[in-house]
């Protein structure tokens, strides 16, 4: 635990220490140290009571309750609305960190894409051995109905989240790979505009990368890859509605973007074009962001009872007059079994090592790697191939006997489901939990934008995990967020 003392001393001062622990300290070298990204804002912390952290943590949730920054919960039958809980205490990354953040995410997202293109193409890196075929072509986000399809600029997934870890100075790991319909911007944006008000001295005194310019730079990815290259293309925001759990986010990114918030009803196909109604009659649309599932995009080819799609999308997709963003089939690339292959379509596509490793994974489709895992219950943690909200995980650590022997039962019952990899030491970084500065894990998603180009946005998502010894961050599981600062000068 923190003292606040030692939370808010400056490099080289004489209050206590922050205690040694195995977890890499975002905050504090292994001296007890303040790192030099921290000094700034651990002094600003200098003249501040616990009393008044309290307050404008109150002051940051009544902000979030007013702006309505909610999300749904399914577990509890998909209508609970919750405030995501918010830390104010930021994650902060020297220029350098984040350099070798950018390069890396930029670097994978790139092979993502072109492997996309090659397996609804020539399917090179399949022939060539590097990757089992029944991985791709069984896969059921694997969509036959995209093969041959030309997308603008050859890009599939024009939003990426790739979700990282921390476990050493230099030492980040990928995690996951998220390209069908990442979420989570919105509470970047959000956390940054709530940390300003609350601590403006702190933006006025350091350079602090910003990341308001996010929905401006992914209209402008999204515009980019309009058929035809329009003028003045038109892009729509494609949501579920209401009791999606992202919801605020849809109604956010598309206000920002000045674009239409569209449901599936307010779309039609006609004349081998996609249009929206209006009350001025309609207007031809030539971008969907969407944020809705494939299995609902289109009920004349996928699931026939949803309402939620754009009958005859598909046909509009195929002859290439609309572009869907992300594009229908991303999820094969995303799936928790392909990830541990992302590594070879960087070295197949692009010639290249990987700048940001894997975690490792045991795959359990293989009888010796399950087998392995099966003896090592206790000290792994598996998770279903197709999984996602931190559902459907066994933390080995963290479970009882009864657990993993009710776990082994529905493994065995379709071992291809699963993965497992070793027991995180995710890095942690001091936060405030009921009123006092302790220290929690976390996790961190960077949002890679592709249209023309490929970029990163100067700021990620840092989810925390605010239960006390928990690694799961996510929001679903009782886990917050935090502001992520990207210095733009490395601190000394």
């Amino acid at each position: 635990m923190y003292s606040l003392e030692s939370v808010k001393a400056g490099a080289g001062s004489e209050a206590p220490k922050a205690p040694l622990c195995r977890f890499f300290d975002e905050m504090r070298d292994e001296a007890g140290n303040v790192r030099p990204a921290y000094a700034a804002f651990a002094g600003l912390l200098d003249n501040l009571s616990i009393e008044s952290l309290v307050t404008k943590q109150a002051a940051a949730e009544e902000l979030f309750r007013r702006l309505g920054i909610t999300f749904a919960v399914y577990a509890e039958g998909g209508s609970t609305e919750r405030l995501i809980p918010f830390d104010l205490i930021p994650r902060i990354l020297n220029r350098d960190e984040w350099a070798l953040i950018e390069r890396g995410c930029i670097q994978r997202v790139k092979a993502i894409n072109t492997f996309l293109y090659d397996i609804y193409h020539d399917q090179e890196i399949l022939k060539a051995g590097l990757i089992p075929p029944e991985l791709v072509l069984l896969n059921p986000a694997f969509r036959p109905e995209m093969l041959g399809v030309e997308p603008p600029n050859k890009v599939y997934a024009h939003i990426a989240g790739i979700d990282l870890i921390r476990t050493g100075e230099r030492d980040f790991f990928v995690l996951e790979d998220n390209v069908r319909t990442p979420s989570g911007v919105s509470y970047v944006l959000e956390n940054r505009e709530i940390m300003m008000r609350l601590f403006p001295d702190a933006f006025a005194g350091q350079s602090i990368s910003p990341v308001g310019n996010y929905p401006e730079r992914l209209l402008e990815n999204l515009r980019a890859v309009a058929p035809g290259a329009p003028n003045d293309p038109v892009v729509v925001l494609l949501t579920p509605g209401r009791y999606n759990s992202a919801y605020f986010e849809h109604v956010f990114l598309a206000e920002q973007m000045g674009i239409e918030l569209v449901e599936g009803g307010d779309l039609f196909v006609r004349h081998g074009q996609v249009w929206m109604r209006t009350t001025e009659g309609p207007v031809k649309i030539d971008v969907i962001y969407r944020r809705v599932d494939d299995a609902y995009m289109d009920p004349l080819v996928f699931d026939s009872q949803s309402v939620l799609g754009v009958p005859g999308l598909l046909s509009v997709i195929r002859s290439g007059r609309v572009a869907l963003a992300n594009a229908l089939g991303t999820g094969v690339a995303d799936d928790k079994a392909m990830y541990c292959y992302v590594p070879r379509m960087i070295e197949f596509y692009l010639g290249e090592h990987a700048l940001l490793n894997n975690v490792h994974t045991y795959m359990l489709r293989d009888p010796t790697q399950r087998q392995h895992v099966l003896n090592n219950l206790q000290n792994l943690v598996v998770k279903e191939v197709q999984g996602s909200g931190g559902y459907g995980m066994l933390i080995g650590p963290a479970s009882t006997a009864e657990e993993r022997e009710a776990y082994k039962a529905r493994v065995m019952q379709n071992p291809e489901n699963y993965i497992a990899q070793p027991t995180l030491a995710l890095s942690t970084a001091p936060t405030l939990v009921d009123g006092e500065i302790v220290s929690r894990h976390v996790d961190l998603r960077p949002f890679v934008l592709s249209g023309k180009e490929t970029s990163v946005v100067p700021g990620a998502l840092t989810r925390v995990a605010l239960r006390q010894g928990s690694l799961v961050v996510n929001s679903s599981q009782g886990g917050g967020t935090k502001d992520t600062w990207v210095l733009e000068r490395s601190a000394c």
